[in-house]
């Protein structure tokens, strides 16, 4: 059975027959010793077809589908037309063989080619890519290496780019910069202390945040120069009249040493650099609670977006937190406590970076570790819920944490929580509630537009019911009053019919006789013939309708006598 070899390159496709396979054998070993030799190698595998690429877009558009097991119709051509034609109803008399197993049951399903991927194959694949240089006479030298480079930057820059968990690489990096600005600040604000207590050591009692003594540091500068005309500017620093009084005053009787100039510039722009620091610290916390609620919202609402974060970033991704049991997440951040005491056979750590948490401090001593057990078990929903749910909520984080809430009375007064099923159907009546809000916000138009087109109908059926009830005769007891309206109408319909038919008559007398020579005055003045007629007909009828109006008040006059 003859055994063919796909091999996918940068610069194409390539197919080889491996041919006499009997003088190396079906041996692993006998093949590696072969594969380095090219004039031995070159006698068994041998290059039947090779389909170069057209461009780099389609050499990444071939290996991106080769990568998740997946034939294209570029490939299934290319074998169709290379390889031997099976005829229906009979076994192929060959085998294919592939790199990638998926991608060769894949060609099975599409092709019913039969396809084998062993250590064999690999090995022969090995000695052609070795060689496969000499097997393409016009490949030019460093062709292959640059085809190969590009391709690799241009996958891995595509790899990147639709990286699933990208998003998590931003919290990620915030959260580690923010550990190291807390440590930078607080070593950076000790050498400020340590400095300037050389000038003015009285001022390290007074002022104990390290923010608001580096801001004093930079506007005190020096302490013989503070005088009582800049005690607005130290209360409006410090926040408080009497420290500032007490500055003040212990400049004035200080046991420190005098600063040179340059020393004290030098004081002054590292005060500064720490300021710097310490806001930026701010900036990149606002940044990092606004990207938490984006990306997990019902974990930053159930634990906080500091230990959130610091969860994620642990297990490396929001998907792999999502991955984690219970049990794991509650003791992710303390792996060396955990082995050390399997090592040692002693007491297991009940917490990780869960310990942050408000919840585990403000829990008895005794009932950290249930506390724990269950605030892991809650975020493990939490992060399960943020990783999988399309819609970005964090009703389930609100209600999870209530929850929590009172597990924490249970302990402590033995009150009974609610059932999970309970809340977790509240949770998805707020979250409906919630999208049902938003789509009223986002659609306010069309109301506003409706309910001014029903006012402008309203008046205009204001306006015609005051003209009708203008026409209407007043309402009297017996029926007679509706009656003679729908009577008036019917008239005047007939006669608008009898003056179309007499227009329709005079207009084919005018084509018989051929006076085609009518001048637009005899136009105007029949059409004020038929108005003039119209108005007496009219005249006519309300004539008609007074002289009855009239012999209905005498019948009325009669009946009251």
């Amino acid at each position: 059975m003859a055994l063919y070899l796909l091999y996918e390159s940068a610069s194409g496709y390539s197919l080889f027959l491996a041919g006499g396979l009997d003088e190396i054998g079906q041996n692993t070993d006998a093949v590696r010793s072969s594969v380095t030799d090219f004039n031995r190698f070159g006698k068994v595998v041998q290059l039947a077809a090779f389909s170069p690429f057209e461009s780099a877009l389609e050499a990444l558009k071939q290996c991106n589908s080769i990568s998740e097991g997946q034939m294209t119709d570029e490939l299934r051509n290319f074998l169709e037309i290379n390889l031997p034609k099976v005829k229906e109803g009979k076994k192929a008399k060959f085998i294919l063989g592939v790199s990638e197993p998926k991608l060769g049951s894949h060609i099975h399903e599409e092709t019913k080619i039969p396809c084998q991927s062993n250590e064999f194959v690999l090995e022969l694949l090995r000695g052609v890519r070795l060689h496969f240089d000499k097997y393409i006479k016009n490949l030019k030298t460093g062709d292959l290496e640059k085809a190969q480079l590009g391709l690799g930057h241009s996958y891995s820059r595509a790899k990147v780019k639709f990286n699933v968990n990208r998003v998590d690489n931003m919290v990620i990096q915030a959260i580690f910069l923010l550990d190291t600005l807390d440590k930078d600040i607080n070593s950076f604000s000790m050498r400020v202390r340590e400095w300037y207590s050389w000038h003015f050591p009285e001022l390290v009692k007074i002022v104990n945040d390290n923010y608001l003594y580096a801001k004093v540091t930079k506007f005190v500068d020096d302490k013989s120069k503070l005088a009582e005309d800049s005690l607005p500017g130290l209360t409006e620093i410090v926040g408080d009249d009497d420290k500032a009084k007490a500055i003040i005053e212990a400049a004035k009787a200080s046991m420190g040493q005098d600063l040179s100039p340059v020393d004290l510039i030098n004081v002054k722009q590292f005060a500064q650099r720490v300021i710097d620091l310490a806001e930026y610290r701010k900036t990149l916390y606002d940044y990092l609670v606004a990207k938490m609620n984006d990306i997990a919202p019902n974990l930053a609402a159930l634990i906080g977006e500091v230990v959130g974060a610091r969860l994620i970033s642990h297990a490396g991704s929001l998907t792999n937190l999502a991955k984690c049991p219970s049990s794991t997440l509650q003791i992710l951040g303390a792996e060396k406590a955990l082995f050390r005491a399997l090592k040692t056979r002693g007491n297991t750590p009940k917490y990780g970076l869960i310990f942050h948490s408000s919840f585990i401090g403000r829990a008895s001593a005794r009932n950290k570790g249930r506390m724990a057990r269950y605030l892991a078990n809650k975020c493990s929903i939490a992060s399960r819920i943020d990783c999988f749910l399309e819609k970005n909520t964090n009703a389930f984080g609100e209600k999870l944490r209530e929850q929590v809430e009172e597990r924490l009375d249970f302990y402590d007064k033995g009150v009974a929580p609610r059932k999970n099923i309970d809340v977790m159907k509240a949770a998805l009546e707020n979250s409906e509630k919630k999208e049902l809000e938003m789509d009223v916000d986002d659609a306010p138009d069309e109301p506003s537009v409706k309910k001014s087109k029903q006012k402008k109908s309203k008046a205009q059926g204001a306006e015609d019911g005051e003209a009708m009830e203008e026409d209407k005769t007043p309402a009297v007891t017996n029926g007679d009053a509706f009656d003679e309206p729908k009577t008036e109408k019917k008239k005047k319909k007939k006669e608008k019919r009898k003056l179309e038919e007499e227009s329709e008559k005079d207009r084919a007398t005018e084509d018989a006789n051929g006076d085609n020579g009518l001048t637009a005055e005899d136009g105007t003045a029949k059409k004020k013939k038929k108005k003039k007629s119209r108005d007496e007909d009219g005249e006519t009828l309300t004539g008609s309708s007074e002289g009855k109006k009239k012999k209905k008040k005498k019948s009325k006059s009669k009946d009251d006598e």
